[in-house]
């Protein structure tokens, strides 16, 4: 357990938070007890951020910004932080996201991590392994904070008709994560198109691929292995995948088509089951 008096704000940006934390509450005259009571949580709580030991929330660090005067400081290192949490290999994928002007998705069997919801995500990260799962599933949410930029990117999905079915989660989950992508529907920075069993052969089937664009850098295509992700900027690979997406967009449904289908989907397979009565099926 590291302690406190011996804390290195250089060790890493969690340690660093802590840190900052840490100093601006002593230089407020306030205890752990007296910060928790502030920003509605537990003196402990506190104890565990400022050691490092627990990952700080958004509403934990915007409450804490405030209490302490810190002029929006933890805040903003909120996004580092979670961001170092994050699986070594795919840190840079999220340095992708945060830098592209506009990004381009293919997937066929579940939904981009962009636009999972919180108990979606948790159920693909809980597979095989069930370990500080909060933790990990706010960090990868804590990506999708790039879409409340200033100027956000443009972001396209194209995904399979195969994620709507397959049933990650329960029924509840797959409802609300099938709701949410329709709440992108009159957003036009997020663009979802699925593509239709009834396309047959298409340009994706070699895999899954994102497209990542950016205002003055070459674009980068990343795909993904198990435990491993690989970028490359190689002219040839990004020609080849644009094109690639290209067509993929080209056999997709239209978006508002797309639509269509994911909310018929949800009604017919998530809908809530009622009895000959009307009555919800527990």
């Amino acid at each position: 357990m590291t302690h406190i008096n011996t804390l290195d704000p250089g060790a890493s940006p969690l340690d660093y938070y802590g840190f900052e934390l840490r100093r601006y509450r002593e230089a407020a005259g306030l205890t752990q007890k007296q910060l928790g009571s502030i920003v509605y949580c537990t003196g402990s709580l506190v104890g565990q951020i400022e050691t490092a030991r627990k990952l700080p929330t958004l509403q934990f660090s915007e409450r804490a910004d405030v209490a302490l005067g810190t002029g929006g400081l933890l805040s903003r290192l909120l996004e580092l932080v979670m961001r170092s949490q994050l699986p070594g290999w795919f840190q840079q994928v999220a340095e992708l996201e945060a830098r592209a002007v506009e990004i381009g998705t293919f997937h066929t069997h579940m939904v981009h991590g962009l636009l999972q919801t919180p108990a979606y995500a948790g159920a693909v990260l809980g597979v095989l392994d069930q370990s500080n799962l909060d933790d990990r599933t706010a960090v990868r949410l804590a990506r999708q904070r790039i879409f409340e930029k200033a100027e956000p990117p443009v972001f396209w999905a194209i995904v399979g008709e195969a994620a709507l079915y397959q049933e990650i989660g329960d029924t509840q989950t797959m409802r609300e994560q099938l709701a949410h992508l329709l709440s992108f529907e009159d957003n036009p920075r997020i663009n979802i198109q699925v593509l239709p069993f009834s396309t047959g052969a298409h340009a994706g089937l070699t895999g899954p691929f994102d497209l990542f664009r950016f205002a003055s850098d070459p674009s980068i295509v990343y795909t993904e292995g198990y435990g491993s992700g690989h970028p490359t900027a190689n002219p040839d690979t990004v020609k080849d995948c644009s094109l690639r997406y290209d067509h993929l967009q080209a056999a997709a449904l239209s978006l508002k088509d797309s639509a269509e289908l994911i909310r018929r989907v949800m009604e017919e397979r998530y809908g809530e089951q009622r009895d000959s009565g009307g009555d919800p099926v527990a």
